[in-house]
């Protein structure tokens, strides 16, 4: 008996996985040629023709050109329709909102800063997130209608179970138990949030220095220490999305700190936080400190220390090395992650001696050893990860034949 359409390995089913192959591979390529898609899937020439005719015919692929410079007679290029799909990402921090919309092979066409300075904003939150969203739109010449799906990236996480954001006391004005239904009524597309580690370490994975690996940690400072945690290729967010808040984490070299929500401080944070950098370099004697915000000047004196020959220098890179294999140690036994991704201003700064310092620590303080790298996606990563998330989303939607 014929199986009905939408039924696996009926004629719609196969045509949508083949048509699926091939954007995927033209994504990937970028622009490439009947022939070669057919070699590339291991589809015949006519079976390849037919589909890209089907893709054409639905708007999601564009003949864009011909082969030259080679033997023989030329042959027609196509690539994804950048204009089949948008999808747009938030980043948002206590100083502003970074929004920006990507076309559906990824590349950014709009992006918006919105500051949002102090808890005197007087501004709502949701006027804030659609102000950032439509400047975004605007600059890629695009209406909010255009953009399939939109990921907030967040401090902290909101609890599936009460729908607010919690682990993130220092973003004024997104704790209202009705914010989701707020933004759902004012946003016309779908949309999710996501931690911002978490999106981080999305970035890496699809893009950066976590490519092709399904196991691994990636740990994060800037304003905030944090980790993200990748298992079998997925995030783990934990029960209330709190996995990896290692900010809290208690580690030897702090005083224990109680109610840690509260304080929205712990030990791993005062020991190894972005804050402790300038502390240690003006107790070891370091002279003309940075000054301003304590991530910059964390990130500038890292950089000077991974870069310096004298004393004091050596001895802030390799304390604060030890400071932070002291809290990844936890994380590696418990774990036994594949690999560790060092990200955020205020480890990438320090670079490869930074790295291999932590990477000799950890090998002493934990019985697995994982693998260090340093992250390769320093733009925006957490603006990137959410666009990438959103794209992955948009693309499963847009390019679904099978419907």
């Amino acid at each position: 008996m014929a199986g009905t359409a939408g039924t696996p390995g009926t004629p719609r089913v196969l045509r949508a996985m083949n048509d699926r192959a091939a954007l995927d591979l033209l994504l990937e390529h970028g622009q490439l040629s009947r022939t070669r898609i057919g070699k590339l899937t291991g589809l015949s020439k006519p079976t390849a023709s037919q589909l890209l005719a089907r893709l054409e015919a639905a708007g999601l692929v564009l003949a864009t050109g011909t082969t030259e410079g080679r033997p023989g007679p030329s042959a027609q290029l196509y690539e994804v329709n950048p204009a089949a799909g948008y999808a747009a990402g938030l980043d948002v921090t206590p100083q502003r909102i970074l929004a920006a919309v990507a076309d559906i092979t990824g590349r950014t066409v709009g992006r918006h800063e919105l500051p949002t300075p102090g808890r005197r904003t007087g501004t709502p939150v949701v006027q804030q997130v659609t102000d950032a969203l439509d400047g975004a739109v605007k600059a890629a010449g695009l209406a909010r209608d255009d953009i399939h799906r939109l990921v907030i990236g967040t401090p902290g996480a909101f609890d599936p179970a009460t729908g607010r954001l919690r682990y993130a006391s220092h973003l004024p004005g997104w704790h209202s138990p009705t914010l989701l239904d707020e933004l759902a009524a004012a946003l016309p597309m779908p949309f999710e949030f996501e931690n911002d580690v978490n999106l981080v370490a999305l970035a890496e994975q699809r893009l950066g220095a976590a490519r092709g690996h399904t196991d691994f940690v990636l740990l994060w400072n800037e304003e905030g220490l944090g980790a993200a945690l990748v298992l079998g290729g997925r995030l783990h967010r934990g029960w209330t999305g709190g996995a990896g808040e290692v900010g809290f984490l208690p580690v030897p070299g702090t005083p224990l700190v109680r109610q840690v929500t509260k304080a929205n401080s712990g030990g791993y944070q005062e020991l190894a936080g972005s804050q402790a950098v300038p502390r240690l370099a003006g107790e070891l004697g370091i002279q003309d400190l940075p000054q301003g915000p304590y991530a910059e000047a964390a990130a500038e004196l890292l950089a000077r220390a991974a870069r310096s020959d004298d004393d004091a220098h050596r001895h802030l890179l390799g304390t604060y090395a030890t400071r932070l294999a002291t809290g990844l140690a936890s994380l590696v036994s418990v774990l036994d992650p594949e690999l560790v991704v060092l990200s955020g201003a205020s480890l990438t700064s320090g670079g490869e001696p930074l790295r291999a310092l932590v990477q000799a620590e950890l090998e002493e303080l934990a019985a697995s050893r994982p693998r260090l790298v340093v992250g390769d996606v320093r733009e925006h990563p957490v603006l990137r990860g959410a666009l990438e998330s959103a794209l992955a989303t948009t693309r499963d939607e847009v390019f679904d034949t099978s419907r």
